[in-house]
């Protein structure tokens, strides 16, 4: 249980701006604030047609589109993404679109030291925290450093409104996941718990109403309320074995990085719960769940249909046994002592998609 008068907790320093439009309206404001004048824009080949509205809104200030981000974002594609900017002489960088759009403008940061500013299409977090991640050699690496945080950050529901339903509702709880880790988390403080369960509150309201109406300005605003607060966590706090098992999924096996959060967070939970039943109760009251926590989060998935078993993301069985070892293979925090057994456990139960908690 985190105590009121023993806690430590550090702001991430960093402008928000969260409206209808901003996109267009407020980045090049954001890009001025900073005193940038040659600006890289940054996304995947999806979202280029938002991008270059983005960058068209940069006027003299753009200095190029570059729309090669991937998932997980490959070594190869940060290298020629930093070639990029340093051909067109940038003094700052602003990712369009997911995780893999802002992943590629923090390892700009990272090698170059460029102001980010991110102008996120999903739910995903990762701009509002100081983490990067590179994937080598079929392995993905990832760190903490200040440089990469963006500076500013422009949430625009508009933007989210091509979001399909499925992608929206698991981009969606894969950010509850970050706030559900950082409930139980060893640098948990009353403030980030306040806003993890403002966050699974938020998203878990969001995302019905966001999968009823996909086009409700109103709903998709409030789930992307919610994926700030979850990412802010995810910023504050060493995330646990749920994080470390979706890093592996993804970045060894290639699966798919919200679908893969949303399958293994209800069986990541059910396994520390018995350990951290504070975090686990706090859950289950954003919820408003009557059951457990890791049971409202399967059926939540469920009822909007998520998927909910690795095997229909292609993972195969064989690779199970493989995941566990990587994913134990060096210490790092997490409320239940992490075995190679406990981990396969979680991962069977996730592979099949049964209820968790039952064999």
């Amino acid at each position: 249980m985190i105590h009121a008068t023993d806690f430590v907790y550090e702001a991430q320093p960093m402008r928000v701006v969260l409206r209808a439009g901003a996109a267009v309206t407020a980045t090049a404001g954001e890009a001025e604030r900073l005193g940038l004048r040659r600006v890289l824009v940054v996304c995947g080949a999806r979202g280029k047609d938002t991008a270059q509205a983005v960058a068209d809104s940069l006027g003299p200030a753009l200095a190029g589109l570059h729309d090669e981000a991937r998932m997980h974002v490959p070594v190869e594609v940060a290298d020629r993404a930093v070639e990029m900017a340093l051909a067109v002489g940038a003094d700052g960088c602003v990712a369009v679109g997911g995780g893999s759009a802002i992943g590629l403008g923090k390892a700009i940061a990272l090698r170059t030291g460029l102001p980010l500013i991110a102008v996120p299409s999903t739910y995903a977090g990762s701009e509002m925290t100081p983490v990067w991640g590179l994937t080598e050699h079929g392995a993905k690496r990832t760190g903490r450093d200040r440089t990469v945080l963006p500076r500013s950050v422009v949430y625009d529901p508009e933007l989210t409104l091509s979001l399909p339903v499925p992608l929206s509702v698991t981009s969606g709880i894969n950010a509850i996941a970050h706030a559900v880790e950082a409930l139980y988390a060893p640098d948990a403080s009353p403030i980030v718990s306040l806003m993890a369960g403002e966050g699974v509150r938020a998203m878990a309201e969001a995302l019905p109403d966001v999968a009823a109406d996909p086009g409700s300005l109103d709903a998709r605003g409030r789930a992307l309320y919610a994926a700030w607060l979850c990412g802010s966590c995810l910023g504050a706090t060493t995330m646990g074995l749920h994080h470390k098992l979706c890093h592996v999924l993804g970045g060894t096996f290639g699966l798919p990085h919200a679908e893969t959060h949303t399958v293994v967070l209800p069986h990541a939970l059910a396994h520390n719960a018995p350990a951290a039943p504070a975090a686990a109760d706090a859950v289950a009251r954003a919820l408003g769940a009557a059951e457990d926590a890791p049971t409202a989060l399967w059926e939540l998935a469920g009822r909007l249909g998520a998927p909910r078993s690795l095997a229909e993301l292609g993972l195969n069985e064989a690779d199970l046994t493989v995941a566990a070892d990587l994913a134990t293979a060096q210490p790092y925090p997490n409320p239940r002592e992490v075995t190679p057994e406990g981990v396969l456990g979680v991962l069977r139960a996730a592979y099949r998609g049964v209820a968790p908690g039952t064999d």
